[in-house]
């Protein structure tokens, strides 16, 4: 499944704001569906077209990824992000780890990447939508922006793809909310989300299991601090350029990397 694979907080590529940057849209294969629970593939749905229909909104959220060190230990690092989403063409996402601390930004015709510990940014013409600036930086960079399945215009397609089984697990809690639980399988991964039960089926978690490396190390997100309708300011989504910063044709990797290879 791509987008998995772009989720994988492993994975370590040249960051040059380059050939990528010239992506246009993607189009994705439909679902090989073998084994769906309607109940689950139905709060999916519910999900999916509740975050479609927001122009605007923002959202925090906490990342635990787990890494297998050289001596087989399973190693899990932490770390932050914030995302403002304005359809079709606003986005500003910051995070925050071990070792990177970085702004992306795209306002329909630019996007940039701010490396706050250096002060220096990497930046690129590029005209289209928030699906298309995902796509471009992920795939140039090697940077999976946090939770970035559910930002595409179209979440249940994305998450869908590759998917050959699906669950229903009933309701929990997360921070004191009912949420429902659904369980998918693909060929490489399983995941699992949890969506806010009632009339606001926002997502609260999301965890990705890697299946055939050993160790099974995972991706886990808790989405936080929803705002389905911030206030938004007219250069939210702009660069500028702080005192001293320096343009580069690309950041270091210790600048966007969120570990480093352990032991």
């Amino acid at each position: 499944m791509s987008n998995m694979n772009r989720l994988k907080p492993m994975s370590s590529t040249s960051l040059a704001l380059g050939m990528a940057l010239s992506l246009g849209a993607v189009i994705l294969p439909p679902a090989q569906a073998q084994d769906l629970d309607p109940n689950a593939t139905e709060v999916l749905q519910f999900m999916s077209d509740y975050l479609a229909d927001l122009d605007t909104f923002s959202v925090n959220s906490d990342i635990d990824f787990e890494v297998i060190a050289t001596n087989g230990q399973k190693l899990q690092f932490s770390s932050y992000a914030s995302v403002l989403l304005n359809r079709p063409n606003g986005l500003h996402v910051r995070r925050q780890g071990p070792l990177a601390d970085v702004d992306i930004l795209f306002n329909g015709s630019q996007i940039t990447v701010f490396g706050r510990r250096i002060n220096a940014y990497v930046q690129q013409a590029f005209t289209g939508t928030v699906d298309e600036a995902i796509l471009a930086v992920e795939a140039d960079t090697g940077i999976p922006f946090p939770g970035a399945d559910l930002l595409f215009s179209n979440p249940y397609e994305v998450l869908m793809e590759g998917v050959t089984s699906s669950q229903y697990l009933g309701t929990g809690y997360i921070d004191g909310v009912e949420v429902h639980h659904l369980a998918f399988r693909e060929d490489d991964v399983d995941w699992q989300i949890w969506v806010r039960t009632g009339d606001v089926p926002l997502p609260m978690k999301y965890v990705i299991s890697t299946k055939w490396v050993t160790g099974s190390p995972q991706y886990e997100t808790r989405l936080r601090d929803w705002n389905t309708n911030p206030s938004v300011s007219q250069n939210a989504f702009t660069f500028t350029v702080p005192t001293g910063a320096r343009q580069l044709e690309a950041l270091p990797p210790s600048q966007l990397e969120d570990f480093q290879e352990a032991e």
